[in-house]
């Protein structure tokens, strides 16, 4: 029951961003999707005793490789579904406790949080920006060959 509570409201969070963010409405259903997949990786590493960082890097990255495919599928620019789709994996609630610390003087709790905020944080960018250079590099080096 545990997945599938995962599956449906990682689903609901990337689409109904999606919403938020004015994405047309016939890609509604694949931003949620990425988002689900990506949040179930994240899921499933963090419960197999994976750090939440490296967990973070790899969920993103297939975020980001999802996203480029579904652009290129549906001739949808490809932020609708990485911003999308890299929602779940946003540590909101971990950067509003450590704001909360803060304001209550538990500042060793606060650095505590907001370490781990900008290390998650840190690692949703790398993986996005990771994926996209391998596309980059894969793109320029394979070049299909023409028989004549």
């Amino acid at each position: 029951m545990t997945i599938f509570a995962q599956l449906v409201t990682s689903f609901i969070a990337s689409a109904g961003f999606g919403i938020i963010f004015n994405a047309p409405k016939k890609s509604l259903i694949q931003c949620g999707l990425i988002g689900m997949v990506g949040w179930v990786l994240y899921f499933i590493l963090v419960s197999k005793t994976m750090d939440a960082v490296p967990a973070t890097i790899l969920a993103a990255m297939l975020v980001a490789v999802l996203s480029q495919i579904s652009a290129k599928v549906f001739k949808t620019p490809i932020i609708i579904f990485n911003v999308s789709g890299i929602i779940p994996l946003v540590p909101g609630g971990m950067a509003y406790n450590a704001m909360r610390y803060f304001v209550e003087n538990d500042y060793y709790m606060a650095v505590q949080y907001s370490t781990k905020v900008m290390l998650l944080s840190g690692g949703i960018a790398f993986g996005l920006m990771f994926s996209e250079v391998a596309n980059q590099i894969i793109r320029k080096t394979w070049k299909p060959t023409r028989n004549s």
